[in-house]
């Protein structure tokens, strides 16, 4: 619960960054709790807590949060080399 939750708060928390490197650094953070949770998925399906049918529509939602947020910080880091 808290990884999860963590995303958006890191997320919504860059929006309002004081430069372009706090942006950065709260989207990564953001990334890293996405990764987070999608090990708590995981591990939440391989001990049979959640059903697949829960799990994979969870697991799908997590894995495009990572996708997303792994482009917008690839994006960030090369505005800020240039």
């Amino acid at each position: 619960m808290r990884s999860g939750t963590s995303i958006g708060a890191n997320i919504r928390e860059s929006v309002r960054g004081q430069s372009k490197a706090d942006f950065y650094a709260k989207m990564n953070i953001a990334l890293k709790e996405a990764s987070e949770t999608e090990y708590w998925l995981e591990l939440l399906y391989g001990s049979e807590y959640i059903s697949k049918q829960l799990f994979d529509s969870i697991y799908a939602d997590c894995q495009e949060i990572i996708r997303l947020l792994i482009s917008i910080t690839k994006t960030q880091n090369l505005k800020m080399k240039q």
